[in-house]
């Protein structure tokens, strides 16, 4: 028997889909940025990836899971969780990707439009979903720096990463200054500096 539409739904919203996922996912966060969310549509999607509108109502019920599934799935906005050995080593290697994602070509007209939704509007809780996704992530470079003693076991890591990257995305997105040599290192140490973490992580 074919799939039911409720089981289709529910691996759509998760961030499966067709073969030609990626190049949904891409024509997804391209639109979003010509357009805004407001005026994305499946349709538009749809020509742009050059597939059938039903392939997508297939895996994906409306704009809202699309566009999830290509914020959190797309190779364009990746980033590769780095294990240097140190705490401050990988945090300083996290930032600078960060800082690469908000100002690139490709990504950083997606980390503006991600911006603009209004505090209670989907592409909010859209946004929402990107930075909890990143966040679990993240996570493991957390434990690994408790396992190694570098960091209280009590430190909270959202709190960590919200401070790293909200110096990072303000930098970049809101002062529209560049990130200028040091800059993340000097973030990072302002972050790591009070909590106390172990001078070892500077060597």
């Amino acid at each position: 028997m074919g799939e039911s539409s409720t089981s289709s739904s529910r691996r759509g919203a998760n961030g499966s889909g067709p073969r030609a996922a990626e190049r949904i996912h891409e024509a997804t966060l391209e639109l979003l940025i010509e357009r805004g969310y407001q005026r994305l549509t499946v349709e538009a999607v749809a020509a742009r990836a050059g597939v059938n509108k039903t392939t997508i109502y297939r895996w994906w019920p409306s704009k809202g899971p699309l566009l999830r599934a290509a914020l959190l799935r797309s190779r364009v906005l990746d980033i590769d969780i780095p294990d240097t050995g140190t705490l401050r080593g990988d945090l300083i290697a996290l930032a600078g990707q960060m800082a690469r994602l908000v100002s690139g070509e490709r990504t950083g007209p997606v980390a503006r439009a991600m911006l603009s939704g209004g505090g209670q509007d989907e592409l909010a809780f859209l946004a929402r979903d990107f930075f909890a996704d990143r966040l679990e992530r993240e996570r493991p470079l957390f434990a690994r720096a408790v396992a190694r003693g570098e960091l209280p076991a009590d430190a909270d890591p959202a709190l960590l990463v919200d401070l790293i990257a909200g110096a990072v995305w303000m930098r970049i997105l809101l002062r529209q200054l560049p990130a200028e040599e040091g800059f993340v290192e000097s973030v990072v140490d302002a972050v790591l500096q009070p909590i106390g973490v172990q001078p070892a992580s500077y060597d």
